[in-house]
């Protein structure tokens, strides 16, 4: 889950990474009242997860109170990419010397820590990563050992740091990697990391990526969710214990386990060429088990979908076998009554599949249809998909 800068402000705050003064705000009244209790020059920020908020003209300096109102009328309901803003963050001004960058994430690919630093902040990482390459230190960081204050200066030396100000760079990098560690983060990025004309070293903008694998272990993370904005379907499925991700098409997918049904996505675009460009409309993993519960879950978050105008059900038997899933379905069909309105194409293999596909059969249900493979099924959905629209 990507937080809120103003969260990971507030978390960096907590772990004692210094920040700047920053109050949240729904309207120009409230930044207002933040600017005067802030004093001085404030900072407007959209608060949007996405990049290039400057540029789309989200974030503005404001001199006054006056002024930060005038930029909160300006910048909230801003459309930036698609992220429409709803809340911004009223920040204490800085004077700035020097911009720079730190971040530390999870090396997939190395089953490992990476932290990235340069004396080259406040600009695109990425543009920075390719077009010079050099400035942009990469430090391998042993998960066991962790980033102490000997492996910040390390760092901080690859990155080119002045000398005079590696003892101040360092604990904060240290400070940044407790953030890493103690809220189970996959990424904690800090750009720019700043010298103030005060020759302080401040946090002034802050990503963090926390792991919702590890949420058992932090019960508070529930209250950094951003449920005003989640997809109602994918806050449903999530309540649901699903794994579901909505996508911008029309053929529901529902399978077991994640590498089939990311290989049925594949295959349903794939047969939806010849059905004037049908797509799948979701990601749905019902896991191991496919009972009526489950399965009616499943179905009632792809129906909920306006966009869906048929569902492929795609499952190969092997723990769960056949037979349980053809229950499961039959049975979901039957609690979901006249809310399942809409075509399914059904294709088992695996473990008992005689026995699951003899119970389809014998159920007769109007609604649905038996694929003998995985491209004859997609192709089938994609076509009903298509003759629905």
């Amino acid at each position: 889950m990507d937080l809120f800068e103003y969260q990971a402000r507030d978390l960096f705050e907590s772990y004692g990474v210094p920040v700047l003064p920053g109050i949240i705000a729904d309207t120009p009244e409230e930044v207002r009242a933040a600017a005067e209790k802030i004093g001085g020059v404030v900072v407007v920020k959209a608060q949007v997860k996405i990049g290039g908020r400057g540029k789309a003209g989200g974030v503005k300096v404001a001199k006054n109170a006056d002024e930060a109102e005038a930029a909160a009328r300006e910048i909230l309901g801003l459309d930036i990419k698609g992220h429409v803003v709803r809340r911004v963050m009223v920040a204490g001004g800085a004077r700035i010397a020097q911009e720079f960058y730190f971040s530390v994430l999870l090396d997939r690919a190395n089953r490992s820590y990476l932290s990235l630093a340069s004396v080259e902040g406040g600009v695109e990482i990425e543009v920075l990563a390719v077009e010079r390459p050099e400035a942009l230190a990469r430090i391998d960081v042993n998960p066991l050992a962790g980033i102490d204050l000997a492996k910040a200066e390390e760092i901080a030396r690859a990155a080119k740091f002045p000398e005079e100000l590696i003892g101040k760079v360092a604990p904060v990098i240290v400070a940044l990697y407790d953030v890493y560690t103690g809220e189970d983060a996959t990424l904690v990025e800090v750009n720019p990391l700043v010298l103030t004309e005060d020759g302080e070293i401040i946090a002034l903008d802050g990503k963090v990526t926390i792991d919702e694998n590890a949420d058992f272990r932090h019960p508070n993370h529930a209250d950094l969710e951003d449920a005003a904005s989640a997809d109602p379907l994918e806050a449903k499925a999530k309540a649901a214990g699903l794994n579901y991700v909505k996508l911008d098409g029309s053929v529901g997918v529902i399978g077991n386990g994640a590498g089939l049904v990311m290989s049925t996505l594949d295959v349903v675009a794939y047969a939806g060429e010849d059905f004037g460009g049908v797509k799948p409309a979701n990601f749905l993993d019902i896991g191991g088990g496919a009972s009526a519960d489950v399965m009616a879950n499943g179905l009632d978050v792809i129906l909920g979908d306006e966009q869906v105008k048929s569902v492929f059900v795609n499952v190969f038997g092997g723990i769960t076998s056949c037979d349980a899933v053809a229950h499961g379905i039959v049975g979901a069909l039957a609690k979901l009554g006249d809310a399942a309105n809409k075509p399914l194409v059904v294709r088992l293999d695996g473990n008992n599949v005689e026995e699951g596909r003899r119970i389809l059969n014998e159920a007769a249900h109007p609604l649905v249809t038996l694929a003998a493979t995985m491209d004859e099924g997609a192709a089938k959905a994609a076509e009903l998909a298509n003759a629905a629209r």
